[in-house]
Parts: C-alpha cells; sequence; structure tokens
C-alpha cells in the first residue's frame, strides 16, 4: 500500500493548492443470446521467485517449465528472494506461480463457458531484465530474449491448458521486451519475432492461414495485428503495442525513435477507414490507456491551475484523437497499466465549432449520449501494488458488440495459497445501467462530475471498486479532479475541467 499512501498525499497537495481562492456471478447467470468473454491484463509472472530454480528454467524447453516451477520451494528460497529484490527493487511482490495456478484453476471454473479472452498486456514481471542479468550474468543477450519468449510462452500455454479451445487475443505491455522495460527495437525486434507465433497460435483455430500469416507479418514488424473476433460477427479487433507511443520508448540502444510510433498510427488509422468503409464494428486492445496520468500529474506537484500540463500516459494525444473520431463504429477499448479497476470515454474534443470552456461539443454544440469511445482499465493479476488479484467476466451483445455487462472477480490473498475467488461487484447492479456503452459512461460520468464529495452511491460504488481489495480508495482525495480525467483525454480539455472542479469547491 506504499503508492497509495503516497499517492494520497500527493493528491492533496497538487489538487489542493491548485484551487484559486444484486450481481450476476458466473457466465450460466447470463441471457444465452450474449457471448461470454473473459477480460484479463498485467499478469506479470515472475519466474524469479525462486531464484534457485532460474538455471533450470533457463536451460529447460517451455514444456518443462510446469514442473520445474511446481517443485517444492528451494531450502534457502527467501534468503534469495530478498537478496534479489535487493538488487532490483520493485515496489512490490509481481505473480508468483502458485498465485497463477490458483487464478488458473479459479478461470476453470468460473470461466470455462466464455467464447474468447482478450490480456491488456504486461506479461512479464517488473525488472525483468535486471533478475535475469543479476542471477545470471554470463548469459548473452540472444538467451535473455529467449528466456523472455519463454515466460510469454509459459502464461500463454499455461492459459490455454486451463482453457481449452478458446480463443486468445493478446496485447503486449512495457513490461514485454527482450530488452528493458518501455523498450523495443524500432523494426522487426527480434522478442516480437519470437512471440509472434505465440500469439498468432492462440487464434481461433478456423481463423484462415492468410490472415494468420498476416498476423505473424504485422507483430514480427511492430506488435500489432487485427483480426475478426471469431464470436462477435461483423467485428474486427484492431491490437496495438503502444509502448511506442510512450513517452518512455526507446530502442534497445537506449535511443530515441519516433518513427514505429508513426507507422502504427497511421496503419490504425487504415484499419479503421477500411472497417467503417466495410460496415463493422471493431474493439480495440492496449496496454497504456490514453489521457491523463493523474497518479503521476499529483506526484510531479503539477499546478494544471497556474499553466503546468498534466501528465499525459502515452507521448503524444494522438491515439485518443484518432480513436474519438470513430464513434460510429468502435464499440470498446481495452487497456490495462493502472492495475485498478477504472472506465473512460473519448470524446472527440474538437468535434463540434468550438469547445466551450474545454468542454467537448458535438456539431450542435451539445455533448449527445452516444457520442463517445466506451473505455475499460482492466485490473491487474499482479498484486505487485498492494491491490488484490482480479479477473473480469464479461457479456456481450453479439448483435452490436456492446459489452452488456461484466463482473470483476477477486481474490481472497495475493499469494495464491488458499486462495479463494469470489465476485466483487457487477457493473449493472453497481451502476444500474443497461450497458458499458457511451451513452452509459456519458450519464455516469456527468453524475460523478456533479458529485465532488463522492456522496452518491454511483461514486461510492467506483471509489470502493478502483483499487481491488482497498475500500479506502486514494482517488477519494483528488475525485473531482479524477472525474474529469474520465472524459478530458487532452492536457488542456483536462485543466479546464479540474480548475473548474477546484474553482467549485473553493466557493
Amino acid at each position: 500500500m506504499t503508492r497509495c499512501l503516497s499517492a494520497a498525499i500527493f493528491f492533496a497537495l497538487a489538487f489542493l493548492s491548485a484551487a484559486p481562492a444484486g450481481a450476476q456471478t458466473d457466465n450460466q447467470a447470463r441471457p444465452a443470446s450474449q457471448v461470454p468473454a473473459l477480460f484479463l491484463s498485467d499478469i506479470h509472472l515472475d519466474p524469479y521467485a525462486d531464484p534457485a530454480k532460474v538455471a533450470r528454467l533457463n536451460a529447460a524447453p517451455v514444456a518443462d517449465w510446469a514442473a520445474i516451477l511446481a517443485a517444492p520451494a528451494s531450502p534457502t528460497q527467501s534468503q534469495d528472494f530478498a537478496a534479489l529484490a535487493k538488487a532490483c527493487p520493485v515496489r512490490g511482490i509481481d505473480t508468483p506461480n502458485a498465485l497463477w495456478l490458483s487464478s488458473l484453476a479459479a478461470l476453470r471454473a468460473r470461466a470455462a463457458r466464455v467464447r474468447f479472452v482478450t490480456i491488456s498486456g504486461d506479461l512479464l514481471a517488473h525488472a525483468f531484465d535486471c533478475k535475469y542479468r543479476t542471477l545470471l550474468p554470463a548469459a548473452t543477450h540472444a538467451d535473455y530474449v529467449a528466456f523472455a519468449g519463454k515466460t510469454v510462452g509459459y502464461v500463454i500455454s499455461s492459459l490455454r491448458a486451463a482453457l481449452p479451445g478458446v480463443p486468445l487475443y493478446i496485447a503486449m505491455g512495457n513490461n514485454d521486451s527482450g530488452c528493458a522495460d518501455y523498450a523495443l527495437d524500432s523494426a522487426h525486434d527480434p522478442f516480437l519475432a519470437l512471440t509472434a507465433k505465440i500469439v498468432a497460435d492462440a487464434l481461433p483455430p478456423d481463423l484462415p492461414r492468410a490472415d494468420r500469416d498476416q498476423v505473424l507479418r504485422d507483430f514480427s514488424a511492430g506488435g500489432y495485428y487485427a483480426v475478426p473476433i471469431g464470436a462477435l460477427p461483423r467485428t474486427r479487433l484492431i491490437v496495438l503495442d503502444d509502448i511506442y507511443l510512450s513517452p518512455r520508448y526507446q530502442t534497445c540502444a537506449g535511443k530515441p525513435d519516433p518513427a514505429p510510433a508513426a507507422a502504427q498510427l497511421a496503419w490504425l488509422q487504415s484499419q479503421l477507414a477500411a472497417a467503417r468503409a466495410a460496415h463493422e464494428r471493431v474493439w480495440v486492445l492496449s496496454h497504456i490507456p490514453p489521457g491523463v496520468d493523474l497518479y503521476s500529474t499529483a506526484r510531479k506537484l503539477t499546478n494544471v491551475c497556474a499553466g503546468g500540463k498534466a501528465q499525459m500516459f502515452l507521448g503524444s494525444e494522438q491515439l485518443a484523437d484518432i480513436l474519438a473520431s470513430y464513434p460510429d463504429i468502435i464499440r470498446l477499448a481495452l487497456f490495462g497499466h493502472t492495475h485498478s479497476d477504472e472506465m473512460r470515454l473519448l470524446t472527440h474534443e474538437s468535434s463540434g465549432p468550438a469547445s466551450q470552456n474545454g468542454q467537448p461539443t458535438s456539431k450542435n454544440g451539445e455533448r449527445t449520449t452516444d457520442d463517445g469511445v466506451p473505455l475499460k482499465i482492466v485490473p491487474s493479476i499482479t498484486p505487485v501494488n498492494g491491490n488484490l488479484p482480479t479477473f473480469t467476466l464479461a457479456s456481450v451483445d453479439p448483435a452490436s458488440a456492446t459489452l452488456t455487462d461484466y463482473t470483476v472477480f477477486i481474490a481472497s490473498n495475493s499469494t495464491g495459497i488458499g486462495t479463494a475467488w469470489s465476485p466483487e461487484y457487477t457493473f449493472s447492479s453497481a451502476y444500474r445501467q443497461p450497458a458499458f456503452n457511451a451513452a452509459s459512461l456519458t450519464r455516469l460520468i456527468a453524475g460523478f462530475q456533479a458529485d465532488p464529495g463522492a456522496q452518491t452511491s454511483a461514486s461510492q460504488a467506483y471509489l470502493r471498486d478502483y483499487f481491488p481489495g482497498d475500500a479506502s480508495s486514494v482517488i477519494k482525495f483528488a475525485w473531482p479532479q479524477y472525474a474529469c480525467s474520465m472524459d478530458h483525454d487532452s492536457a488542456a480539455s483536462f485543466a479546464a475541467c479540474a480548475c473548474r472542479a477546484a474553482s467549485a469547491g473553493a466557493r
């Protein structure tokens, strides 16, 4: 909980100083017409949890990893792990194999009937490269790339074994790299080339060979691909690797390179235009969400009301702008990265003749209830931030590709030992909305912004469930500003909204 306690202080300082003077629990409960799906994010499997096993893992094929990891702990496991944590500091503990096995058992019990799975990136643990080089200092870079690839292979193969025959749609995250966090090579990265077959093999078995070959080419080139979602008619899934869009992105040689971001955004534009022309619906799957990073903004004590610019998750606002330009076809955008349970609405902030006081407008100057792209940030499996692990079971209307409902399942502890998984909440029950769509999010977010004290049942539900396992959510310290970030994805519009909220609170 260190991150949350320190964040509370930062939120209070940053934004106070800125002011001018009855849930369904499994797939069987859903209507037969709905398509059940599973959303996972930020698994962050840690193969280094027992450091004495790492040399064997490094030498073994993926097929042998399950037995090695499941073997009794080494006699010096706790001392070795403590020494490794000192050499490669991480803010908490990532997913050990015991927790991953507990997650898989829960998925077998709860998600056996899902028609597809999405994974919003970050399969590898934090400080992955540091831990490898600390434990295996004589290993080569090629050895490291192979080990990272085998870790991805273990995660995906064990998930496929738990849910046999269920297609997986996989995005990469900023930790999913063959060199370092937020680093990939700009073209045909060796790690992406190695993992491309894992990603392609997990897609629906009836995917045409030509489409699978295209996935292999696109993913190897830049970590992106587009495929039909087999369970949803006339629906295209567009998968991005937005590590290239991060302001922290660099090549494996440690150099900036804007080319892969530009290439990926151009590809995205072409995919969306083609989907619109073909009258297809679209889902977007990636890792780092667009918009304002409120935690980093507060941590840096940024006074947005005095001209300071809010910290953004991505290096530009282009991704948000592109996605918001296609509200007629994009039914859902799925992201991860924050490890929290969040909802946002991407709106085209220049869609009207003018922006009114920083508020997005439609062509007649008023935001409509269907003007926007619904965005879900999927909470994590890893408990590294002090949260409890979760997974999300969803219900989708196949006729419209709309996310109609979802239930978040939460673990009773973060170890995987004696862990029970139970429903935490269901969207429809918590928020009294008919679907997770633009109309519902418009109503919810307007209600949040009109409730600066977070007194309504909807606001209380959001605060309760934002950080899984902790009812005293850190965002209550900056609830009005957080509510602004939910549908103001540019720095300028967020500042206008946040300063209005701060001014109203000061009166």
